[in-house]
């Protein structure tokens, strides 16, 4: 059934007569009158009934009156929510990221988007490196992505959000044996406490471990705790320059030598995104992002 057949019929009844209703929607009443003839042949029972000069409903009309307005009702209520949605007043962004971007950028992006944006729900995702967040927006659970281009992220979109400096966080009496900068080859001696789960995701190369991670002393998928421990002199931990001066004030941080950088990107699955995503793309100065 044609949606503005049940408009036609509510003005009709509405109005009264179609001269009237005709006149208020702005077409002929000859067009109005076959719309309805069309509207009570699809539905198999005349819902006019005329009295003197004036057009009633009939039982099959009163009923079906009843039903067009919910329908109408629904539907003005339901494109209201789409407005919603598309005038950012309404609906939800689902992000996902492992525990090296935690704080340093989702922190900063989820806050200035929340003040942009308030009344959007964000949920944010916590999954297990790199390939934990291609396989999140692969299949649907997530649909915005914050991690480091390692390994296949095909068919997704990516764009980098710049290059973070990596440091080697560890505690005094730790840091007092070791030169400034630590070269690799020296932090391979160091006890770290790092999410194995996401090398190379997290930072740590292959050429910052020991042979079979034997300087791994915590392996651990939790920020928070990692930096308790780092605090408390069970080892060190690398961490964006960023987190360090904002987690770990109290601790000793040490450049490394080659300098230790990684690329964080913003991903998505093909477009069409929602509203939201695209805003948060946009706030994140990715509106020219591509493969």
């Amino acid at each position: 059934m044609e949606l503005h057949l049940v408009n036609y019929f509510v003005a009709v009844v509405d109005h009264g007569s179609v001269t009237a209703a005709a006149r208020s929607l702005y077409i002929t009443q000859p067009s109005l009158s076959q719309a309805i003839r069309t509207l009570e042949r699809n539905l198999g029972s005349p819902l006019f009934e005329r009295v003197g000069r004036r057009l009633v409903l009939t039982p099959a009309g009163r009923d079906f009156d009843a039903a067009a307005r919910r329908l109408l009702a629904d539907l003005g209520a339901a494109r209201d929510k789409v407005d919603a949605v598309r005038e950012l007043r309404a609906g939800s962004l689902e992000l996902v990221t492992y525990s090296t971007f935690a704080i340093d950028p989702t922190v900063d992006l989820v806050r200035r988007f929340r003040e942009r944006h308030p009344r959007i729900t964000v949920t944010i995702f916590d999954t297990a490196g790199p390939e934990g967040v291609f396989t999140a927006l692969r299949q649907g659970r997530a649909e915005v992505g914050i991690s480091s281009l390692v390994g296949d992220h095909s068919p997704l979109h990516a764009v980098s959000l710049g290059e973070q400096e990596l440091m080697l966080a560890l505690p005094e009496a730790l840091a007092a044996t070791l030169p400034d900068p630590v070269s690799r080859e020296a932090v391979r001696s160091v006890p770290l406490i790092v999410d194995l789960g996401s090398v190379p995701g997290n930072g740590v190369t292959p050429d910052l471990l020991a042979e079979n991670a034997e300087n791994v002393v915590v392996d651990s998928t939790r920020p928070s705790l990692t930096w308790d421990l780092v605090r408390l002199g069970a080892g060190a931990t690398i961490v964006s320059r960023a987190v360090a001066a904002s987690q770990l004030p109290a601790v000793t941080v040490r450049s490394v030598d080659p300098p230790l950088t990684q690329t964080v990107a913003l991903l998505t699955r093909k477009p069409p995104l929602s509203p939201a995503a695209e805003a948060f793309l946009q706030l994140a100065g990715a509106q020219d992002w591509g493969e």
